[in-house]
């Protein structure tokens, strides 16, 4: 009985339409992923075992490392807070110099240089010795102490979004409960100096912000 011939099959696949999925998905996360700016203030933060992720969204940072102080905002109090500042302090911004410090992550001059750091690139800001930090002294009477007021300011602008939110039936009341208070993060070197943590501690405490977030690294197995 003469046998029957199996014809043997390609075992050949075509990748052509795997290879434009994997390209199109790469291609759409190179497209929306956002860069990560320099920050304008780098520091080591000290070790710890804790690990409590920060909130994703209203928390403000304070950046502390030789004896200078830098704050960095959620984008959506930016605009608001600045215009407070602007009035407090009798300094006048335009429209663009408004758009460009929404844009900006993070600053640390007086009120009174912040034009002049607008004017320069996000490329120039983050160099050494071009942002000297934002004046914090609360032994002076009469000096400026513009942290208090950027805290402050950006405090209150939070909570007046976040209550226009409320009114208008946004969010409930828990969730304003939690959101309109901003959190605030204190992000110190490891080698800063006590008193200088103390001092941004006693501006939080004096405007009755006695919760915050100590931002730490984990502490590694060969510690």
């Amino acid at each position: 009985m003469a046998k029957v011939k199996i014809s043997k099959k390609s075992t050949r696949i075509d990748m052509t339409a795997m290879c434009d999925v994997a390209f199109l998905l790469l291609s759409f996360f190179i497209m929306t992923a956002t860069a990560k700016q320099p920050e304008p203030k780098p520091v080591d933060t000290p070790q710890s075992t804790v690990i409590e992720k920060l909130p994703e969204e209203g928390v403000a940072t304070i950046t502390v490392g030789q004896k200078q102080v830098f704050f960095l905002m959620p984008r959506e109090i930016r605009k608001g807070t600045l215009e407070r500042m602007a009035t407090k302090y009798n300094v006048q911004f335009t429209a663009d110099e408004y758009a460009e410090f929404e844009k900006m992550e993070g600053f640390g001059v007086k009120i009174t240089e912040l034009k002049s750091l607008l004017k320069t690139s996000p490329a120039d800001r983050v160099k050494k010795g071009v942002q000297g930090g934002i004046p914090y002294d609360t032994i002076n009477k009469n000096a400026k102490n513009q942290l208090f007021d950027w805290v402050k300011n950006a405090r209150e602008v939070q909570r007046q979004i976040y209550s226009d939110k409320f009114d208008a039936g946004e969010i409930n009341a828990e969730d304003f409960k939690v959101k309109g208070d901003l959190q605030i993060a204190i992000k110190g070197d490891a080698k800063e100096e006590y008193p200088t943590i103390k001092t941004v501690m006693d501006i939080l405490q004096d405007q009755k912000k006695n919760k915050f977030y100590l931002v730490t690294g984990l502490r590694n197995e060969d510690f």
